[in-house]
């Protein structure tokens, strides 16, 4: 199956697999063609701002009232949503963990979804969840859909293939893909079994940042996002529908294939990204510059510049700055940080954070680089130097990321993670003129 994709972001797109299926000049005429069924699907409040207004217009072989039937309670025990306050016994510090290993067991994208942190209240729709996904196996004549939030998905090993009702998203290491809230996916595995990180956003959708002083080019450029086209499954046989609604998981059976929506256009679809298209700034002078030029994608709060939730990436890129500290400086940040690293090494932490790996740096706890990466960088010669093979990322959020009993007890836990620091010893002496 050879996909297509459109490009842009936040575009209003129209798309349909069978000619004459997209009405024209309407939303709903008295007969749709080919007798398919008109349907909303808003991400938005129908009297948001024009500039934060989200819907699409699906024409589907049933409506979505035929997909839901009587819905029976389930559990999926590892995945938890805000508010989760659990009594772990994990004492507070800065926390980093070993890649988790894949099971030898059957997971789906669902069953195989594991919460690391939460963060916010999911009722008021308010923070996000970090999860680590573990699949196995395709999710085979079952979907899925998240009444409580978006959906951040990003490989770290293996591919996924996201047959979404408005059509078939592909990604890999280094791609992302966003899963609005509310429309139904299931993911199969492309080549093998899959590990990476979700970020479930329970707040505002993604968008791009505003740029500022940097104008209107670099960052994550609309034209590089890709929103698939329309796609649909005509099959008549049992399907399982999971859903999620307010932290709980809910099933029913239906007799066909939920994802049969032939045409589509609007504005609230699922999208792809590949980070390597990232166009990073810098410094060319002199100091490290605040990582939030690093940021692809934020979900805003009502607060002015604090992001409900931000997603940060450090790839590849030149360092050139002269007379500084190159890597990330020394720092406690209102924010709470959740790293995730994809490939490489990350340039603060050259070892003991490896890919599959993870971090959690909470509100107001120090961290920075370890004591190895400050004395390669304190005394490196300053030249331009290109980090390449690499590729790190960041959730980061306004909210303090809980911590699950499920990431408390994770063997891969790095008990001495904070040992990374022990050897940066006092250096002070007031006889000496260190300036430049």
């Amino acid at each position: 199956m050879t996909l297509r994709y459109m490009p842009g972001f936040g575009n209003d797109f129209e798309t349909e697999a069978l000619d004459g299926a997209l009405p024209q000049g309407q939303n709903s005429p008295q007969r749709c063609a080919y007798g398919l069924y008109a349907e909303q699907l808003s991400g938005s409040p129908f009297t948001a701002p024009r500039g934060t207004n989200e819907r699409s217009w699906l024409y589907r072989l049933r409506p979505s009232v035929k997909h839901v039937g009587r819905f029976r309670e389930i559990e999926l025990p590892h995945w938890k949503t805000a508010p989760h306050i659990v009594r772990h016994g994990l004492p507070l510090g800065q926390l980093r963990w070993d890649p988790t290993p894949i099971p030898d067991e059957a997971l789906t994208f669902l069953t195989g979804m594991r919460t690391m942190t939460t963060a916010g209240d999911v009722f008021t729709q308010a923070g996000m969840a970090a999860h680590v996904y573990l699949a196995t196996e395709s999710m085979a004549d079952e979907v899925f859909f998240n009444a409580d939030g978006e959906l951040l998905i990003v490989p770290q090993q293996g591919s996924l293939r996201l047959v979404t009702e408005l059509g078939v998203i592909e990604i890999g290491p280094a791609e992302i893909a966003v899963i609005p809230r509310g429309t139904k996916f299931k993911a199969e595995l492309v080549d093998g079994p899959s590990r990476g990180y979700v970020c479930e956003n329970y707040g505002a959708k993604f968008t791009l940042p505003d740029r500022g002083p940097i104008g209107a080019n670099c960052l994550a450029n609309p034209r590089d996002f890709k929103t698939p086209a329309a796609a649909f499954e005509d099959k008549e046989t049992p399907h399982r529908v999971v859903v999620k609604w307010c932290g709980g998981f809910h099933e029913t059976t239906i007799g066909h294939s939920p994802l049969d929506v032939v045409a589509w256009h609007g504005n609230y679809a699922p999208y792809k990204y590949d980070l390597r298209n990232f166009s990073p700034v810098g410094a060319i002078a002199f100091d490290h510059p605040d990582p939030s030029i690093f940021t692809v994608l934020t979900a805003p709060s009502g607060e002015a510049g604090t992001a409900n939730v931000d997603f940060v990436i450090f790839p590849e890129r030149w360092l050139v700055a002269e007379h500084s500290f190159r890597p990330p400086w020394y720092h406690m940040n209102i924010m709470s940080e959740f790293m995730g690293l994809i490939y490489g090494r990350y340039d603060a932490k050259e070892e003991g954070f490896l890919p599959g790996g993870m971090s959690l740096h909470n509100c107001m706890l120090p961290h920075g680089p370890d004591t190895d990466a400050f004395a390669k960088a304190s005394t490196a010669e300053l030249k331009p130097v290109k980090l390449t093979g690499t590729m790190a990322f960041m959730f980061e959020t306004r909210f303090p990321q809980l911590l699950t009993r499920y990431a408390a007890d994770l063997p891969t836990l790095q008990d001495d993670y904070p040992a990374c620091w022990s050897g940066l010893e006092k250096q002070f002496d007031k006889r000496e003129d260190t300036g430049r």
